[in-house]
């Protein structure tokens, strides 16, 4: 994963201490419950992301005569190969 947990949570705490300062917002659940269910689904998110950037590269690395990762060309096929996965993923 590309964020420690400990950032995960930080942020997760800053969204729900911005929530809890806004008189416009009425809440039917405990802001800490609130704030472990931002956790669990950035937590989610970025697992499915490293995940798609895993297949990604899997698929590259079978090409006989893949462009070089970096190039304007491996950057195209990396992101249709990402993309596809993470379509995949959504049904």
């Amino acid at each position: 994963m590309k964020i420690s947990r400990d950032k995960i949570n930080h942020i997760s705490s800053l969204i729900v201490k911005d929530f809890s300062m806004r008189d416009e917002l009425d809440y039917k659940v405990d802001l800490n419950d609130l704030r472990l269910d931002i956790t669990r689904t950035m937590t989610d998110i970025l697992l499915l992301d490293e995940k798609a950037d895993q297949e990604a590269r899997r698929i590259m690395n079978t090409y006989k005569n893949g462009p070089r990762e970096g190039s304007p060309e491996w950057d195209i096929i990396y992101q249709k190969h990402f993309d596809e996965f993470m379509n995949k993923q959504r049904l």
